[in-house]
């Protein structure tokens, strides 16, 4: 937990301190209560006593409370900044640490946790700086300050509340105790549970299409009924501390006064009242030591879940990510997009058997090299290689000459336009998904922007949207078909105008006119370009400078399209499967 302290700034710390100032202003106005109460019982029992005096001590008394009031608003508002600010800092961190990540940390974590871990997580953080900070620091100055101000009063008295005090802290030792590893525990059932959550939108189409509405509901009712269950049960466990300490601030009232009573029975008549009137005000007294405790209590009720979330955040602030940066960053890059794989080979994070191995080949500038392969040999693991969200195992990958790793990944990512398998579109327009990363521009080059577009055959439908390219786009380009989403991932890639396109598989959701024209106009336009395709059609390929045939992670077989059909038995078994016999005997 005190790891986290690091990020609170220096205004923080100051309004601490200004915290800490108005906190002992308020205790000690709080416990000047006790002594206007006591000039007040004494006045109203002296014969001759004026109202005036009665009245002026019950004004001073007033100030006081008012006071004491005004102290904790100005306390209140310091620690709220406090904590808005420290939950700023933490969400900007876990997300900058989440955004470093490589694709091996993001799979240790999963995707549902660091959600969790964003949100929720800091959420207790910033509840228990809000709420224990002023307690914490209050608490104890109270209750010492309470303490010397009943010391030597009346022994009796004194072992009457330590008695409570004892009673209270174990109280406090047994709940914490019980509840401690249930917070543990409630953090990850709130995790699974929002994978659950996050599971179930995102495969909604086909929950409905497999008619699997009942499955997913009980899916999600056992994580809801068990995170439901820690979470009564830690809360009825805690619920045990105020009726616990309403009970012994009631016995203590009763004690001391039942003390008071042999007390002043026993002590000579003269000194009877002011025996009283000690006995008022150490019950006040010892109301307040109580009252510290209750605050303690307080901060104790949301220590436990806190204590549990710094951990979890602290495990994603202190990960170390294995892709480390390079040094190359700018001027000495060189704009010429030649590739080469040097013995590469690739085991994903705790695999028996490695996915890809020993692969060597190299694309010049302006080749276009595709890759294809059954299903499982490698293809898309091999693509995501080069803009390092795995680095390799063994050998290395070079750009230019220069190994991938000797680049930071910011200068390494300007030199590549990638395509995922999966196109991604994101909440906002046609133009701010064409033009995404590229917010470093001034203005949006218009002309650009539409040549993009239309090599990516997608001019048609955005010309046909009521708002051109400023027509808005749902978050996951939910209102968009696939093969509209996938034009448009792909005309991001051309508007950022790389050295390396990598378009893995994501010609798919065309047909096959589409897909045609669009490779045609790509070459055209950008010829100096070295290209990469993985691809699953043998139509997408045919003219590709270079087809790289996987099968079980290994190169099987390197050419042109007519070599591959004369020397390459799993390329021309593939090409069988999908062309005429006409249409091979023509190539």
């Amino acid at each position: 937990m005190l790891k986290i302290l690091k990020y609170m700034n220096r205004r923080d710390w100051l309004f601490v301190v200004c915290s800490l100032v108005f906190i002992i202003c308020g205790v000690g106005l709080d416990l000047r209560l006790p002594d206007y109460m006591r000039e007040i019982t004494a006045l109203v029992q002296t014969p001759g006593s004026e109202m005036g005096e009665i009245l002026s001590a019950g004004g001073s008394m007033l100030l006081c409370a008012l006071g004491s009031l005004v102290t904790a608003f100005i306390v209140g508002f310091f620690v709220a900044q406090i904590a808005a600010g420290l939950a700023m800092r933490l969400r900007e961190a876990v997300y900058n640490k989440t955004m470093d990540f490589s694709m091996e940390e993001i799979g240790k974590f999963s995707t549902a946790s660091l959600i969790t871990r964003t949100t929720n997580d800091i959420q207790q953080i910033q509840m228990f700086v809000a709420l224990g900070l002023q307690a914490m620091i209050k608490a104890p100055i109270l209750a010492v300050w309470a303490i010397l101000k009943i010391a030597g009063k009346s022994w009796q008295w004194t072992t009457i509340t330590g008695g409570a005090v004892a009673t209270l802290t174990v109280m406090l030792g047994t709940v914490i105790a019980l509840v401690l590893p249930k917070f543990k525990n409630m953090q990850k059932l709130t995790d699974n549970l929002n994978r659950v959550a996050r599971e179930n939108l995102t495969g909604i189409r086909v929950v409905r299409a497999y008619n699997a509405e009942g499955y997913q509901e009980k899916k999600f009712e056992g994580a809801n009924e068990e995170l439901t269950r820690t979470n009564l049960f830690t809360s009825r466990t805690m619920s045990v501390l105020f009726p616990g300490m309403t009970l012994i601030m009631s016995g203590l009232t009763l004690a001391i006064y039942w003390a008071g009573v042999y007390i002043i029975n026993d002590a000579a008549l003269t000194d009877r009242l002011g025996i009283f009137s000690d006995m008022v005000v150490f019950s006040s007294y010892a109301m307040q030591i109580i009252m510290a405790f209750m605050m303690l209590v307080m901060t104790f009720i949301v220590l436990p879940r806190a204590v549990v979330s710094a951990k979890r955040i602290n495990e994603v602030l202190d990960t170390e990510t294995k892709i480390k940066d390079g040094k190359i960053s700018g001027s000495e890059l060189f704009e010429q997009g030649e590739i080469e794989f040097k013995r590469v080979s690739f085991r994903y994070p705790d695999a028996e058997e490695a996915i890809l191995t020993d692969i060597s080949f190299t694309v010049h500038r302006g080749e276009t090299a595709a890759f294809i392969g059954s299903t499982g040999s490698g293809k898309s693991t091999l693509i995501n290689l080069v803009p390092r969200f795995y680095d390799v195992t063994d050998g290395e990958i070079c750009i230019d000459g220069i190994n991938i790793k000797e680049y930071t990944q910011e200068a390494l990512h300007r030199k590549l336009g990638y395509v995922s398998q999966r196109a991604v579109m994101f909440r906002g327009s046609v133009l701010s998904n064409v033009t995404y990363g590229e917010n470093g521009r001034q203005s949006v080059d218009e002309e650009l922007l539409w040549k993009s577009i239309e090599i990516a055959q997608a001019g048609d439908f955005v010309q046909g949207m009521d708002s051109g390219f400023h027509t808005a786009v749902a978050q996951g380009g939910t209102n968009l078909s696939g093969g509209q989403k996938q034009r448009l991932a792909i005309a991001r890639a051309i508007y950022r105008r790389p050295e390396i396109y990598i378009f893995d598989d994501s010609f798919s959701a065309l047909d096959y006119k589409t897909d045609r024209i669009l490779r045609k106009m790509l070459k055209q336009e950008t010829g100096t370009a070295t290209t990469l395709i993985v691809a699953q059609r043998i139509g997408t390929i045919m003219d590709a400078d270079k087809i790289i045939v996987l099968d079980e992670g290994k190169i099987v077989g390197i050419g042109r399209h007519k070599e591959l059909l004369a020397n390459c038995p799993v390329y021309r078994e593939i090409a069988e499967s999908q062309l005429s016999k006409e249409e091979l005997e023509s190539d």
